[in-house]
């Protein structure tokens, strides 16, 4: 069986429809940081998801290369994911969106180290013929959340968020959006082929004690 981590840890990627409160242990991350409007039709951020997946899927695939990853086993690449925020605003501003700064992530599978990613950017590089120069190694420990999944555009999200931040304030604790810690999304829906009004997506903010 190929392991799926979306099956594997429904506590991270498939939570209940209603907020939950949740700690996330430190991940490591296939990453790429920019600003700008995600919807820009050859904007930075389009840009980026390309970069991820040619890392994510020359990892994958090195099981067929002359690099043999110690502890490798098969899996399904997970979901894309993005961390954001925007300068000067507690939150976000999803009318400002040309004002967005984030980072654009794939997690890694634990058995892969530094030294195997810095392989694989250099095999992207040479197979494809491709700048992957903006892609990094990207560990996070996100710590304490609450989340929620949010079906729907994404510019409806406020209203998830506003049911999230309630049920947190009722559970005696706090939202702790810093220059550390991030508004979380995680995409189970390829926006390419999925409605606007059924996507699905994580939504996550740190929290702490009151």
């Amino acid at each position: 069986m190929t392991f799926d981590y979306k099956k594997e840890y429904k506590e991270f990627y498939m939570p209940k429809g209603t907020p939950s409160i949740v700690r996330v242990p430190k991940m490591n991350y296939i990453a790429v940081r920019g600003s700008g409007n995600p919807n820009d039709a050859d904007g930075e951020y389009k840009q980026s998801i390309g970069l991820l997946y040619g890392i994510a899927f020359t990892i994958k695939m090195s099981k067929k290369e002359d690099h043999q990853i110690d502890g490798y086993f098969d899996y399904v690449v997970p979901p894309l994911e993005g961390f954001w925020w925007q300068e000067g605003v507690s939150g976000i501003d999803y009318a400002r969106k040309e004002e967005f700064k984030w980072i654009s992530v794939i997690r890694l599978p634990d058995f892969v180290s530094r030294e195997d990613f810095d392989w694989a950017v250099r095999k992207a590089t040479e197979k494809k013929k491709q700048d992957f120069s903006k892609v990094e190694f990207f560990s996070y420990d996100e710590g304490l959340c609450v989340q929620c999944i949010h079906i729907g555009s994404y510019d409806d999200e406020p209203a998830t968020v506003d049911e999230m931040h309630r049920f947190m304030e009722e559970q005696g604790y706090a939202l702790d959006i810093t220059d550390q810690r991030m508004h979380h999304e995680i995409y189970l829906s390829d926006a390419r082929r999925v409605a606007p009004e059924k996507r699905k997506t994580v939504v996550r903010h740190p929290i702490r004690r009151a």
